[in-house]
């Protein structure tokens, strides 16, 4: 059995409409950025010499820096961020805690290492809105052995409080 979703009429509410523009993965000079170590490939992004990835364009991060173990992502929260309840959805604050957690390992890789999340455990602190103003979620590489790693990341608002943490465990492969 089947059932048809209603069509909600929007000619009676406010909308809004956005547009994304994003470089499709695997072009470019990759063979350049696989000699590169994983801080190296983050600082690409970070200063231009490579598209960001898709995800990021999609929930329009507006900031990134990359250091030997740690990461900062910033998002401005925005109401199409939000969830039916008012707020910035659950997903999308994981989305940016996995970011920066998952991104400070990586940019302990060595030239030929990969990793990937084996895990996010989240805690959702505080609500999240527009009036949160730009997000700032810091990752840390917390422990860095051979083949795994443990990231932590924090999420705050514009005027530092904290909203979220989030830690990670991470499979590293070559």
């Amino acid at each position: 059995m089947t059932q048809t979703q209603p069509t909600v009429d929007l000619a009676q509410w406010q909308t809004e409409t956005r547009e994304v523009t994003w470089a499709l993965p695997g072009q470019g000079d990759y063979d350049a950025l696989s000699k590169l170590d994983g801080l190296g490939q983050l600082k690409a992004i970070e200063d231009g010499l490579m598209p960001p990835p898709p995800v990021m364009a999609t929930i329009d991060v507006c900031g990134f820096h990359a250091e030997r173990g740690t990461v900062t992502v910033e998002m401005r929260a925005q109401s199409f961020h939000y969830n039916p309840l008012g707020g910035v959805h659950g997903g999308m604050i994981a989305t940016l805690l996995d970011t920066a957690a998952g991104c400070s390992v990586h940019s302990t890789l060595d030239v030929g290492e990969g990793y990937t999340s084996l895990d996010l455990t989240t805690k959702f602190l505080r609500p999240v809105t527009v009036e949160s103003g730009v997000l700032r979620c810091v990752g840390k590489v917390i422990s860095r052995g051979r083949r795994t790693a443990l990231a932590e990341a924090q999420l705050t608002d514009e005027n530092g409080r904290l909203l979220a943490h989030a830690t990670s465990s991470c499979m590293i492969f070559g």
